[in-house]
């Protein structure tokens, strides 16, 4: 009987412990994911010394492929790739190197689109779902995010589809390309409830990275954060992105003004 007690108080600790490590890694990984624009540069950051190091490794080849050309050892057309592929290495850095300077600059205050209202959007729409009409409720209010906008985003990007592939790779309800739904803990993009939550928490921190800019945020969302600023806190010139903002925007500010 000692034994057993024994056994049970171990495989008990056992138990705490691994609750515990699971708590602390999630929190972790809520904080990692709580500055989506310090992500992005710190993404940006780890190409740039993936280009530079690779750079350096070409300059390295090209002095010695240099060195046998004069001697006749390689050819003209040898030598001349050798260069090609260097000055293409370094247009690389220097691009990612202008948008890591673009990523530092403070983002504009710039005037809201359209603003949050609750009480205007919270009834008259449905996805034809209650668990998902729910889910959008419950994900909305939790992060501060209008569950009729959440509606509107889905429905353009998936029409209330749970199992939607896009060409691209996107997935599920919200579309969650696999880097952004491994920023937001999803493990299955397929799954209704972590769908929403990826694809809300991902809708929050654009609205918050662009100062409420509901058309920026949704830009975003489309294209990536870093199209938005690439092109100075603007909507992309892309048709599909434009058209994009255009069509939910449509919806949602109808909706509102109703």
């Amino acid at each position: 009987m000692p034994i057993f007690q024994c056994f049970s108080v171990k495989k008990l600790l056992l138990v705490v412990t691994l609750l515990f490590s699971f708590s602390v890694v999630s929190v972790q990984a809520q904080e990692a994911s709580a500055d989506p624009k310090g992500d992005y540069k710190s993404s940006l950051g780890q190409l740039a010394s993936l280009y530079q190091n690779e750079v350096a490794k070409l300059e390295k080849q090209q002095q010695q492929s240099k060195e046998l050309y004069k001697d006749g050892l390689i050819s003209r057309v040898d030598f001349e790739n050798g260069e090609k592929a260097l000055d293409e290495a370094r247009a690389r850095v220097e691009k990612v190197t202008k948008e890591i300077a673009l990523a530092n600059q403070p983002a504009p205050v710039l005037p809201p689109v359209v603003g949050f209202n609750s009480t205007a959007t919270e009834l008259n729409w449905s996805t034809g779902s209650a668990k998902i009409d729910n889910l959008i409720r419950y994900y909305g209010r939790q992060n501060g995010v209008d569950p009729f906008l959440i509606y509107c985003t889905m429905s353009q990007e998936s029409k209330f589809t749970s199992n939607a592939t896009s060409y691209k790779g996107a997935m599920g309800l919200m579309q969650l390309m696999p880097d952004t739904a491994a920023r937001y803990g999803v493990t299955n993009p397929y799954d209704v409830a972590q769908s929403i939550m990826g694809g809300t928490r991902y809708l929050k921190d654009l609205l918050k990275m662009f100062n409420g800019r509901i058309d920026l945020a949704l830009a975003g969302y489309n294209a990536g954060e870093g199209a938005v600023m690439k092109y100075g806190n603007a909507i992309p010139p892309y048709s599909e992105t434009r058209n994009y903002v255009r069509l939910i925007l449509q919806r949602y500010t109808r909706k509102q003004a109703s």
